[in-house]
């Protein structure tokens, strides 16, 4: 990184960025006339300072996880996959459809299922876009962007006209049968004897998405396939030269961004509704965007900038909730930290490179 080392451009970096983004925050919560310190002292409370709290964080930070991953393998291929919210909703789809199916013993097997389905589901909605860009030249930016709103029409559709139990009004599925409801961190954590509040909406999904942490960085780092993709990312014409097919890495790359994205909707829908709503991604797939940028599309990185995203998310409900900041203000937060995280990240990096090479 131009003489700073690694160490510097992974934790100091995102972390001036943040601290940035918390004291412009701190200036705007000032303005209005509250108390920045209070503030954060609400938010981080309200996020951190119980197990309901982290209940909540977690759940959130596992959305987060897998739509970051998704965004994250994309980026290694050197592919924009902002259709993170399409893939998610399809791959719900495909959670409501596993669980709706058959009359499962119990809720591993239909886990299983959903697992398998949402995957196939999130793959499946990216692949025409990974086959219009290898294929056909479309960039993947405008493609996966315009399969989110069909995503969307195609998902409301079903649920009002398909899916929806007969005298329903509500546009949502029936709710999933009782066999199939996943465990909480309440019944995880308390089965070893660990005591975790009860009613959080963290669940089993949350070791299902550090799986996916694991394994994603198996396959970028310690496969032929990952190689290939991250050499694809690098430079493209140096990879046609080494003989890798721009069209198959292209089409795998996407395929397993899609099926991460996808299974972010075990946890929104299987794990916290029990039913497929119209809107349960909740802008989780663009949030993804922020986390794989933060967490430099590596899986650690991912981890600590979903629950970072958690942690605004439950801090921001806590702050609505016992102050008088509007919640618009709490999405002004969310986009300074994606700001400073994101678009103006070389801002950060470049006095910083400057200092270390003056040392």
């Amino acid at each position: 990184m131009g003489g700073m080392p690694k160490w510097a451009d992974a934790l100091l970096v995102p972390l001036l960025s943040l601290i940035i983004a918390f004291v412009i925050s701190g200036l705007v919560i000032l303005l209005i006339g509250e108390d920045p310190v209070e503030a954060l002292w609400i938010m981080v409370t309200g996020a951190l300072g119980s197990t309901y709290g982290w209940g909540y964080t977690l759940y959130y930070a596992t959305n987060f996880i897998f739509t970051g991953l998704a965004v994250a393998v994309a980026f290694h291929a050197g592919l924009f996959n902002i259709g993170g919210e399409g893939q998610a909703t399809m791959g719900g789809l495909g959670v409501a459809l596993a669980c709706l199916a058959l009359p499962w013993p119990h809720w591993s097997l239909a886990l299983l299922a959903s697992t398998l389905l949402s995957a196939v589901f999130g793959a499946a909605w990216a692949a025409l876009p990974a086959w219009l860009q290898a294929k056909r030249g479309s960039h993947i930016v405008i493609t996966t962007i315009m399969f989110n709103f069909i995503a969307a029409a195609v998902l409301n559709y079903l649920l009002v006209n398909v899916m929806r139990p007969r005298g329903s009004m509500d546009p949502a599925t029936a709710r999933f049968p009782a066999e199939t409801n996943l465990p909480d961190l309440h019944a995880i954590l308390g089965a070893v004897g660990i005591p975790f509040a009860k009613g959080t909406p963290a669940n089993i999904s949350l070791i299902l998405a550090l799986l996916a942490c694991g394994l994603v960085w198996v396959t970028i780092w310690r496969t032929r396939l990952g190689y290939e993709i991250r050499a694809f990312g690098k430079s493209e014409k140096a990879a046609v030269y080494a003989g890798i097919r721009p069209i198959r890495i292209t089409m795998y790359a996407m395929l397993i961004s899609g099926a991460l994205a996808g299974l972010m909707a075990v946890n929104t829908v299987q794990g916290e509704t029990n039913r497929l709503l119209l809107n349960s991604v909740e802008g989780a797939g663009f949030i993804g965007i922020a986390v794989a940028l933060m967490g430099r599309s590596h899986p650690v990185g991912v981890i600590f900038a979903a629950i970072l995203f958690g942690f605004l998310y439950q801090g921001g409900a806590e702050l609505a909730l016992w102050t008088r900041i509007p919640k618009e203000l709490i999405i002004v937060i969310q986009a300074l930290v994606i700001l400073f995280t994101g678009a103006l990240d070389e801002m950060v990096r470049a006095p910083l490179r400057r200092l270390w090479r003056m040392r």
